[in-house]
């Protein structure tokens, strides 16, 4: 069943047949150059990466979704609003991670305003935030196209500091009222295509 769809995307939950998605995901350096830096070794992603995002979908509507691009079928990467350890939803992380092939075209920016339009409309989100390294241009960029404004830069203590951990973290964060705010700005075509399949 799928969660979200929208015009080039169909938004559904992990299963345990996501395993070599998953792999092949994490196993690009490129896609984990401002997360950890290194592919992520599979029996990592196999006893604590996918089981973790399985335990969330008892914990609440939110979570982690696997993107399928419409036109081909195929696995894309995902896009999440993360719950905090309680499963509420009053407060979610939005998050996106995408094949490389896939990059450039629009699709964590289309994604993420579904996922957006989801936990405020039917989730009683109040807000989304995200964050990333200050370098990392271009997830910064899909955070502003997704409605999210800079809220802050912090610094964390890395024992092993990724290149470029020295300029810090940052966040960036959407009200429910800025939404509604910006969604009656733009006539309730903010996000036109996207809508829940039950």
């Amino acid at each position: 069943m799928n969660v979200l769809e929208t015009d080039r995307l169909l938004l559904r939950r992990f299963t345990e047949a996501d395993l070599d998605n998953l792999v092949q995901l994490d196993s690009d350096p490129r896609v984990m150059r401002f997360l950890t830096g290194k592919p992520t070794p599979r029996a990592e992603i196999e006893q604590e990466v996918l089981p973790g995002i399985l335990a969330d979908y008892e914990r609440g509507p939110a979570g982690r979704w696997a993107a399928i691009e419409k036109a081909t079928g195929e696995f894309i990467g995902w896009i999440s609003l993360q719950p905090p350890e309680d499963g509420s939803t009053a407060e979610l992380e939005l998050g996106y991670r995408l094949l490389a092939k896939s990059w450039g075209r629009g699709y964590a920016t289309e994604g993420s305003r579904a996922a957006i339009h989801k936990g405020f409309s039917e989730l009683g989100t109040r807000r989304v935030w995200a964050q990333t390294m200050a370098v990392n241009t271009p997830s910064r960029r899909v955070m502003e196209r997704a409605g999210l404004t800079y809220v802050r830069t912090f610094h964390l203590h890395f024992d092993d500091p990724l290149p470029g951990t020295e300029h810090g973290e940052v966040e960036y964060a959407l009200t429910r009222e800025e939404w509604a705010e910006a969604e009656r700005g733009a006539g309730q075509h903010s996000c036109p295509a996207a809508h829940t399949a039950e």
